[in-house]
């Protein structure tokens, strides 16, 4: 690989905006209508009501509350990422960095979509809200549905503004390389940027803050999203260890899904000088560290199901590895795992196609792994008259593959319309003498 230099990190960037070719378009048009199908089985749902889901008693919560958990776990990783490993000074965070910062805003957006849908009465929202009314109808923050409208509005909040603050060095080197509408409009976004030594202090200063407010609210927002379930007295679910192994999993899947992202974007926009097989090599190591922690939570909640000798809680652990859903779990522990050791061989985790592989076993597993914890705990409670099973229908399946083209489709037109990595933070790696495209 050539040496990195500052016009070459320009160059490659800003390269990757110039205008679409054929097949973005095609990808761009088949991820746009996945959206409308979604959107569509939506509508039915709104006008036929919550029937045409697979939801029942007891299983009140289906895909629904999985998916958005899956969501909110996914935009955790991207914070850790940038936030964490900048705290750190970890070098190799710098080329993944805006696209991780990317992913975790429009994840948080997606997430924040199914409280909405799982509301089934979507105008209801209005109720939701801690506004004065002249009813003085608060809501009850002692609901966990509120817990979550709180953690959402409070997260994208300061995801948005970490990513925005990061991006106005490179949204004003854009401005000063175009004409016309494009300049007009580079010009609104980067805020009167003059790269002038006050702008730059404060700049840094800025972003190291909202580094150091971001990294305790990784843990914070998604302990409040685990408490949901730890505070409903349900076997499988009161238990204290569900804050840390929520975090845990958040962001092991996060992870994954930067590998997702990345492994493509780095082979369209050429990115191999700037994303190394060292950035790659990194990220999966730490899916090695995260997975091993996770399946010491999966452990630790057998461990004191048996401890504990509460015999309901003995048989909901008994059920979930041998009743009518344990295929979800075997999938759960093989993918979020097992698979992920693999990259402990070199061999693997520097081919491209197993990274690309594993990272996609591992968001599957992710998934699994919410659908074991949720629906198995509400399927197998206490009173055996009262067990159920569940199957997702058409229409939540519609809304699922929906919401995967939505995410897919506002990553992509980020990709081509701002720069997917940031040319500040790379700049600084080179002057730093840690030059990855060495």
């Amino acid at each position: 690989m050539t040496q990195l230099t500052y016009a070459k990190i320009d160059q490659t960037i800003l390269d990757t905006l110039t205008p679409p070719k054929r097949g973005y378009w095609i990808i761009l048009v088949l991820l746009l209508l996945g959206t409308l199908m979604g959107a569509a089985c939506w509508l039915y749902q709104i006008f036929v009501g919550m029937g045409v889901a697979g939801q029942n008693n007891p299983v009140a919560w289906g895909t629904y509350l999985i998916n958005f958990v899956f969501w909110v776990g996914i935009a955790h990783s991207g914070t850790l990422i940038s936030a964490i490993l900048h705290l750190f000074r970890a070098g190799w965070r710098n080329p993944i960095a805006r696209a991780a910062e990317t992913m975790t805003v429009f994840a948080v957006c997606i997430a924040g979509l199914y409280p909405f849908i799982h509301l089934g009465r979507v105008w209801q929202v209005y109720y939701m809200l801690p506004i004065p009314t002249q009813r003085l109808l608060w809501p009850n923050f002692l609901s966990p549905l509120m817990f979550d409208v709180i953690a959402i509005s409070t997260y994208l909040t300061v995801s948005s503004l970490f990513w925005y603050t990061g991006l106005l060095p490179d949204l004003a080197a854009i401005r000063d390389r175009t004409t016309g509408l494009r300049h007009k409009i580079f010009t609104f976004l980067a805020m009167g940027w003059s790269g002038a030594h006050e702008q730059w202090r404060h700049y840094t200063r800025g972003y190291l803050f909202f580094a150091a407010l971001a990294t305790p609210l990784v843990i914070s927002v998604h302990s409040v999203v685990s408490w949901d379930f730890a505070l409903g007295i349900v076997p499988g679910w009161h238990t204290t260890i569900f804050a840390p192994y929520f975090v845990a999993g958040a962001i092991h899947s996060g992870l994954a899904m930067v590998l997702t992202l990345m492994i493509p974007l780095r082979k369209l926009f050429k990115y191999e000088d700037i994303i190394t097989m060292e950035v790659l090599q990194n990220v999966a190591k730490t899916i090695v560290l995260t997975g091993l922690i996770v399946g010491l939570a999966y452990g630790t909640e057998y461990f004191i199901a048996w401890y504990s000798h509460n015999s309901i809680e003995m048989e909901q652990f008994r059920w979930r590895a041998l009743g009518d859903f344990r295929w979800g779990f075997y999938f759960m522990v093989l993918c979020n795992t097992l698979a992920p050791l693999l990259f402990l061989f070199k061999k693997i985790r520097t081919t491209i196609a197993s990274l690309f592989i594993i990272s996609l076993i591992v968001n599957f597993g992710m998934w699994w792994e919410r659908f074991v914890i949720i629906v198995g705990g509400v399927a197998h409670g206490f009173a055996p008259h009262a067990w159920g099973l569940y199957a997702p229908t058409w229409v939540e399946f519609g809304i699922m593959i929906g919401t995967f083209c939505l995410f897919f489709f506002l990553f992509m037109m980020f990709a081509k319309h701002l720069p997917s990595v940031s040319m500040t933070e790379m700049k600084e790696t080179v002057a730093g003498g840690h030059d990855h495209g060495a």
